[in-house]
């Protein structure tokens, strides 16, 4: 069996003000054609599906049309769980419809996937809260998979219960997942583990959560969980919510984050963006591949104190988003940026660096804030000015006073 698994795909995300849609359009096309490439059987989406509690229309509508070719027009069963940008709610009601074309949404502990069979060949087996057994067309053994989407401290103990209040949330996971395991999972079939939490080897210092993600809830005041909380019977562990590619532990299976399909936050600027393809029998070790996504406009951030290197950088390279950082001796002037914004439709933020911090004391802003967004600058200005923040009106015309400037200049 070959699946694919991906994470993170956070529909509807904007940088800034620029709206990121149609390069989700085309990197989703690029993970359909790579499915069909492959001869992929299964589909594993590890949460973040959508960026907000509340997707736009055109967030919506994009998912289900991509998963709709994902799944082969119903052949290739797709198996999406919740991360902690979607609403529960939201991820979950459209399964009784989806299923019917092999896709299952997941996204709350108390749900319970129905057993059938469908006209596509799929069947459901088994199921139980946090676990669901298939059966696909063309394969002799069963897929069985234990669904972890994120889920908040409260919800977790509606789940886990209270029995012990003493006991770690972590622990009591362990317990439920092993439980789930040794019941279901034997060496007959297929055994996965699709989850959105974050996850390091015990012992080993906590990676970096990306700029663009929100940061997970920590499980019962802990500050990940750990590896080894993944049943040993389990042959692989897709994982959703860090947006690098990294396989946090090889042994004594995978567990892999698969990336975002783009970068969504300068942090990524120089990552390159994956899907994973495992390959898979009963009762062995997996061989699993990233495969490189190639759509998507790359992120740089770049620094300058040369106004004529900036701007032949610049237009040598339209088709991406720049964090620009220009060293000066105290601000940016009106022709400085002029000539930078001119030269470029991609810059997100415009970052003065001063060599001489005395031009500014001022202005109640010191020279380590100067990294900060205009309007950040000028809230802390205000503040200092006035001994209150900014209302939002103020902000939204002080936001386009800026804008108006720049397309004068």
């Amino acid at each position: 069996m070959k699946i694919l698994h991906t994470a993170d795909w956070h529909l509807g995300k904007r940088l800034q003000e620029y709206s990121r849609i149609e390069e989700q359009k085309e990197v989703l096309d690029e993970i359909i054609a790579i499915a069909d490439r492959e001869a992929i059987d299964l589909v594993l989406l590890a949460g973040d599906i959508f960026d907000s509690f509340n997707p736009s229309h055109e967030a919506v509508e994009l998912l289900f049309k991509t998963l709709k070719k994902l799944s082969n027009n119903g052949k290739r069963p797709i198996i999406a769980i919740s991360g902690n940008h979607d609403s529960t709610q939201f991820v979950e009601a459209p399964d009784p419809l989806a299923r019917e074309m092999g896709i299952f949404f997941y996204s709350r502990y108390d749900s319970v996937i129905p057993l059938g069979k469908f006209e596509n060949g799929i069947e459901v087996l088994q199921s139980e809260s946090g676990f669901v057994e298939l059966s696909l067309s063309g394969h002799d053994f069963p897929i069985r998979i234990i669904l972890a989407p994120y889920a908040n401290e409260t919800l977790l103990k509606t789940y886990l219960g209270e029995e012990d209040r003493e006991q770690q949330f972590r622990t009591l996971l362990a317990d439920k997942w092993q439980d789930l395991a040794n019941q279901y999972c034997d060496s007959s079939g297929i055994n996965l583990f699709i989850g959105h939490f974050f996850f390091t080897q015990e012992g080993e210092p906590l990676q970096q959560e990306p700029e663009s993600e929100r940061p997970i809830l920590h499980i019962g005041g802990t500050q990940a969980l750990f590896t080894a909380d993944i049943p040993s019977q389990i042959q692989y562990a897709a994982l959703g919510h860090l947006h690098r590619y990294q396989a946090i532990s090889k042994e004594p299976f995978p567990v892999v984050y698969s990336s975002s399909p783009l970068a969504y936050s300068f942090s990524e600027a120089d990552q390159q963006k994956q899907v994973v393809v495992i390959e898979l029998t009963p009762g062995s070790k997996p061989s699993y591949s990233p495969i490189g996504l190639k759509k998507g406009k790359p992120l740089f951030r770049k620094t300058f104190s040369n106004l004529q290197d900036c701007v032949e950088w610049l237009e040598n390279n339209p088709e991406c988003y720049v964090e620009l950082t220009y060293e000066t001796e105290s601000s940016i002037d009106a022709d400085t940026r002029k000539a930078i914004m001119k030269a470029h439709h991609g810059i997100v933020s415009l970052i003065p660096k001063i060599s001489n911090p005395e031009s500014i004391v001022n202005l109640g802003i010191k020279s380590e804030d100067l990294e900060k967004d205009m309007g950040s600058l000028f809230s802390q200005y205000y503040e200092s000015q006035k001994g209150l923040q900014p209302n939002e009106e103020l902000l939204q015309i002080f936001k386009e006073i800026i804008s108006q400037a720049d397309d004068t200049h």
